[in-house]
């Protein structure tokens, strides 16, 4: 793991959405189409704002989510719609996008559904995280029912989970698809968020799921 500490939040959001960018075009100059999993949340909008107006050919580029709260895309919780504001806007609105929310299906159903109509564009070329306090990413929470069917070497793609603190229950890519993106960097901002990276030194990835997928990337934090 590779730690990038800035300055401030500012300088964080346009060296990441930078780095991001830089990334997308490398991973494009070597293949027909990238995927590219990134999180939900207010930590990552004012990235994808910035990220939005780079200039590469996002028609090449599959954005999917880490994670999604079972909720429609009419919520204001739902990642699907965040993920729609902020970043498929400008340059980027040119890039295929695959939501995981299905009405009518379970997360349950919807993770087996997916999980093989979505084979195609794993392993992730691109992965941005987020981390809770908690030592969660993605959907990945620790000890959540589910989550460790999700955290397992030969788990579906796709897994659903219920954390017990949650209004609902989630869908997330699996810790296997995520620890085997290309590229993956996390963005965490607070000194609450630096040091539960600190704290999750040597935990079971059950009880931080962070450990499961941070192998190789980079964290990019500001306080």
């Amino acid at each position: 793991m590779e730690l990038k500490e800035y300055p401030d939040r500012d300088m964080a959001i346009i060296s990441l959405a930078g780095t991001l960018a830089s990334g997308l075009r490398r991973l494009l100059a070597g293949t027909d189409r990238v995927s590219f999993a990134v999180p939900g949340g207010t930590t990552p909008a004012p990235v994808f704002d910035v990220l939005s107006a780079a200039d590469l050919d996002w028609s090449r580029v599959t954005v999917m989510l880490t994670d999604e709260r079972w909720v429609p895309t009419s919520s204001a919780r739902s990642n699907a719609a965040l993920v729609k504001k902020h970043l498929l806007q400008g340059h980027a609105a040119a890039a295929g996008f695959i939501p995981f929310y299905k009405e009518g299906l379970t997360p349950q159903e919807a993770a087996e559904t997916l999980s093989d109509a979505y084979q195609a564009h794993f392993p992730l070329s691109l992965v941005l995280l987020g981390m809770g306090a908690d030592m969660h990413t993605a959907s990945l929470f620790p000890q959540a029912p589910g989550v460790e069917a999700a955290l397992a070497r030969d788990a579906t793609p796709l897994c659903a989970v219920t954390p017990p603190d949650q209004p609902e229950q989630r869908i997330t890519l699996s810790a296997r698809v995520l620890d085997e993106a290309l590229e993956k960097h996390v963005v965490i901002f607070g000194q609450d968020k630096r040091d539960a990276l600190e704290n999750a030194r040597g935990r079971a990835p059950v009880d931080a799921p962070i450990n499961a997928v941070i192998q190789g990337g980079t964290v990019h934090w500001a306080a």
